[in-house]
């Protein structure tokens, strides 16, 4: 059910919810899970009415804090990881492309069952504009699955690869770098306290010494830390990624990493005495965003530098009390190979394409909507087809972008196959729970972070 009003979702809310004093007070909360979040939810991405839209998502923001589920930063935990205070695990950071409130629900069930506290939900500054959700929208969706399935405790919202393009930078560095600063300020306010920083797009190998190969990535990489540290609420110290690779190019070494540190600290320095710096980096160990796909569609295998990873890690913790290295584009790797990441002592691993393709790949997924997204792609993305594509290998590496124009019809798929899918779902992020050693983490997140109740602007309707 969709409120087309504001009175009507305060009728929607009544005798479950209840609006004092600028917040929100949860009367019923097996009422709220049953059946109101998921009028709210849908209320709060589909409402053609943009104040009710924007009333409750509120709404969800608050009652979720009523619930003890509170978008938080990982930087205390991250901290504790670079003194080697905690070890042993991997913190999956999850990329979800579709059907967002439904696969949250998937990774909380997972979550809940074994007690998994370290944990990640992000979007990438690509994924924001080709699955057509804004920051706040993914934070209230995530947010509202956590209060359907009964999670509490710190939730980590990320801004994944927030990327200055090279090619517009090399047009106007100084637009493209103020479009990377405003989803900066809008994530923000979304309750995003996690934001990777990705400035390696700008790394030139044609510099004669490596720290000059990575000035223009370190020091734009320390002014965006800079906005970051001005922007963050009162109480919360946001944790911040770089990166010194680019995905999909060249391996990244320890010189690599001492470079860019080097003078990324030194920047810092101008930029403001004492103030905390990155608290991971992300390097390029022989990984591609989404895998290869060969002529039949499927994904070629992947090889991963697990020394050069391991020695990459060591060296950021031993040497900058940095939680170790992030992994980016494994989640199509084989299920034997995840078990490698913790053993290495890397950070965390982003994880997205793995989880797109068990939805497009289900048998449960409707047949006639999956003809008509591949349609519109052959259509509208058709100038992406290099001439060597296969008509598979173009379908594999345009369909994520289908998920935006066809978004309504995929929430809306019949509760049954939603169902089936969430199962198989589930059934992955466990497995990858558990590969990744995060199972039985919750205690430790519930330790090193504390929750901050930020400020969040009430709707005039509420005042």
């Amino acid at each position: 059910m969709i409120c087309e009003s504001v009175e009507k979702l305060r009728k929607t809310v009544e005798g479950i919810l209840k609006i004092d004093k600028g917040g929100v007070r949860v009367l019923d909360a097996d009422k709220l899970r049953a059946r109101l979040i998921d009028a709210l939810i849908q209320t709060a991405i589909f409402s053609p009415n943009d104040e009710t839209m924007q009333a409750a998502r509120w709404m969800i923001y608050r009652a979720g804090a009523a619930l003890d589920v509170l978008s938080s930063s990982i930087q205390p935990l991250y901290e504790a990881m670079g003194s080697k205070e905690v070890t042993g695990f991997t913190v999956p950071a999850i990329n979800i492309r579709t059907l967002t409130y439904d696969v949250a629900q998937s990774v909380f069930r997972a979550a809940l069952k074994g007690k998994v506290g370290a944990l990640i939900f992000e979007i990438a500054r690509s994924e924001i504009d080709y699955t057509r959700q804004r920051p706040q929208e993914y934070a209230v969706a995530v947010i509202a699955a956590a209060i359907k399935t009964g999670f509490e405790g710190p939730l980590f919202l990320q801004g994944d690869h927030f990327q200055v393009s090279a090619k517009k930078f090399a047009g106007d560095p100084e637009k493209e770098t103020q479009s990377v600063k405003n989803l900066i300020w809008e994530a923000i306010e979304a309750g995003f306290y996690n934001i990777d920083v990705d400035t390696s797009t700008l790394v030139d190998l044609s510099k004669p010494t490596i720290k000059e190969q990575q000035k223009i990535n370190y020091s734009l990489a320390a002014e965006l830390t800079t906005m970051i540290r001005d922007l963050e609420p009162k109480g919360i110290t946001i944790s911040i990624g770089g990166e010194i690779g680019e995905i999909g190019g060249k391996n990244s070494t320890v010189e690599d990493l001492h470079a860019f540190m080097s003078g990324y600290l030194e920047e810092l320095k101008k930029n403001g005495k004492g103030m905390k710096g990155i608290s991971k980096i992300s390097v390029q160990t022989g990984a591609t965003h989404g895998g290869v796909p060969l002529p039949d569609g499927t994904v070629a295998k992947v090889k991963i530098d697990f020394d050069a990873l391991e020695r990459l890690s060591e060296a950021a913790r031993t040497s900058y009390g940095l939680a170790g290295a992030v992994q980016h584009g494994a989640s199509t790797l084989p299920d034997e190979a995840f078990d490698r990441f913790p053993a290495v002592g890397t950070a965390e691993i982003h994880l997205a394409t793995g989880f797109q393709n068990i939805i497009y790949d289900s048998s449960h997924f409707s047949a006639e909507l999956k003809a008509k997204i591949y349609d519109y792609l052959k259509a509208e993305c058709i100038s992406e087809k290099k001439e060597s594509d296969t008509e598979e290998q173009f379908i594999y590496k345009t369909r994520k972008k289908g998920f935006g124009p066809f978004k309504k019809e995929l929430w809306n798929l019949p509760d049954k196959t939603l169902g089936a899918i969430g199962r198989e779902l589930e059934e992955q992020f466990a497995l990858l729970f558990d590969k990744l050693k995060v199972t039985g983490t919750a205690d430790v997140a519930n330790r090193y972070v504390k929750p901050v109740d930020a400020p969040l602007k009430v709707p005039a309707e509420f005042k």
